[in-house]
């Protein structure tokens, strides 16, 4: 058997936004991979870039354990992974050159690793996989032990992939979490004292069925795996005995999907004495009165919808196959339920002018949703919206933290625009959590910021098509 170590490249301290907002989550999808390579009978010990300082840290803990094989695995659940922050790259990279100096063998797996597997084999990589990996991951390793180097004739040019491992369909979605490879305590203490209680994460499903067209899949594609309802609710009261977590983030792209499967969810943590109060995402057009109960009876205190804009056209660009009115009767659903709502918002996408602008701050004046989160389109490699720009993209590829909202192609305003569209947006809900002493002048002063921009973009917005 090979002595592992199982890695990954998100640092918190690499993203002053995130750093700041001090929410870590344990890497799952890199947790599950630790604990697939145990049950093969490997040594894994892992290094968990969240919590760590930098880079130094990983070269530490390599100069410790002394590997045979690092394993850089990308978490794929989180959402920031797939969008590769500079950064973090940076640090892959790093830390790929790190584990070859030690004589170590690389195998590289991620959203980035997929869609730019060159970068990782140039910083030394012996193996890039593609998506999951999951498929030709244990008959990698048997190779390398069996062989301890790779020839060219195990790779397909191009591809970065094995050629001569049979490959199968990976449908294990009950995958363990290695979670004693984990300090959960130091994520109690970061959570604890930046709030005052402390959330796990869990995953119910992989992947997403829809098409939106921003939205890169390079792991799962586009099926939607979901787990058994009672596996979901065993495992999350074993956490709930276990760590004691007081809130949980459910990491899907879509949580839940059907309501039979929610209600049934809801009534297995019932019989097993209760779950722990959680945060969702889902989209506006699976939420009915029914699916909203039946969320609130599971515990379910906020849900996140990708609302996107409060533009039809602007919906209809990026395919996202969602209207304006199931937005508006989302939030009235959930929020007659007691579940909280937030609103994921994304601006300059394509066709998006003024007027576009403008209905998006009418969705939120309208919605009231509890919180947003705003962002600029990003144009991931794979999708038909990176089709669409690509030539308008120069030698920025990505952003180096998740507060950046640069623009990297030609949208209709700059990026300092957005950036005041933003705030503005945050300041408007913000305004439901006031005293009313001074909720009326602050949002008067909103309004007037508003009619200032609006005064600025208009001669821009009048040369538009």
């Amino acid at each position: 058997m090979l002595s592992i170590l199982v890695a990954h490249s998100f640092f918190l301290r690499f993203d002053n936004k995130q750093f700041e907002r001090a929410k870590p989550y344990p890497p799952l999808a890199t947790l599950q991979v630790a604990a697939l390579l145990q049950r093969l009978g490997h040594e894994v010990t892992l290094f968990d870039a969240m919590l760590a300082a930098g880079t130094q840290d990983f070269d530490d803990k390599i100069a410790a354990t002394q590997p045979e094989v690092v394993l850089l695995y990308e978490d794929n659940y989180n959402y920031l992974s797939k969008m590769c922050l500079a950064k973090m790259r940076e640090a892959a990279c790093q830390m790929i050159a790190s584990g070859r100096q030690s004589g170590a063998r690389i195998v590289v797996a991620g959203s980035d690793a997929s869609d730019a597997p060159e970068v990782y084999r140039n910083a030394g990589a012996d193996v890039v996989l593609r998506g999951e990996g999951l498929d030709v991951l244990p008959a990698l390793l048997q190779r390398l032990q069996d062989r301890p180097r790779l020839s060219d004739a195990d790779l397909v040019a191009g591809l970065e992939q094995p050629i001569n491992f049979r490959r199968k369909e990976t449908t294990e979605l009950e995958a363990p979490v290695a979670w004693e490879l984990v300090d959960i305590e130091r994520y109690r203490t970061t959570w604890v004292a930046a709030h005052g209680h402390f959330g796990l994460n869990m995953a119910a499903s992989k992947g997403c069925s829809f098409r939106c067209s921003w939205c890169a899949k390079p792991i799962w594609g586009q099926r939607y795996q979901q787990r058994s309802a009672a596996a979901v609710a065993a495992e999350m009261v074993e956490l709930k005995e276990r760590f004691a977590p007081d809130h949980i983030w459910f990491a899907d792209d879509i949580f839940g999907f059907r309501v039979d499967w929610v209600e049934q969810f809801a009534a297995e943590l019932a019989r097993l004495g209760g779950g722990i109060p959680f945060s969702i995402q889902t989209r506006a057009d699976l939420i009915t009165e029914a699916m909203a109960r039946a969320l609130a009876d599971a515990g379910c205190r906020e849900a996140w919808i990708g609302a996107e804009s409060g533009s039809q056209k602007v919906l209809d660009a990026m395919n996202k196959g969602t209207t304006v009115e199931e937005i508006l009767q989302a939030r009235r659903d959930l929020q007659a339920a007691g579940v909280g709502v937030g609103f994921f918002i994304q601006l300059g996408y394509l066709g998006e002018g003024l007027p576009e602008l403008l209905q998006t701050r009418q969705l939120i004046e309208e919605a009231r949703p509890d919180h947003i989160g705003v962002s600029v389109s990003y144009p991931l490699p794979g999708t038909s919206f990176h089709e669409q720009v690509k030539a308008q993209l120069g030698s920025k590829t990505h952003w180096d933290d998740s507060a950046e909202l640069a623009m990297m192609f030609r949208g209709s305003f700059s990026t300092e625009v957005y950036r005041a569209v933003r705030d503005l947006l945050h300041e408007q809900v913000d305004l439901g959590r006031l005293d009313a002493s001074v909720r009326q002048h602050a949002g008067d002063e909103i309004r007037r910021r508003w009619s200032q921009l609006i005064d600025t973009l208009q001669p821009a917005a009048a040369l538009m098509p």
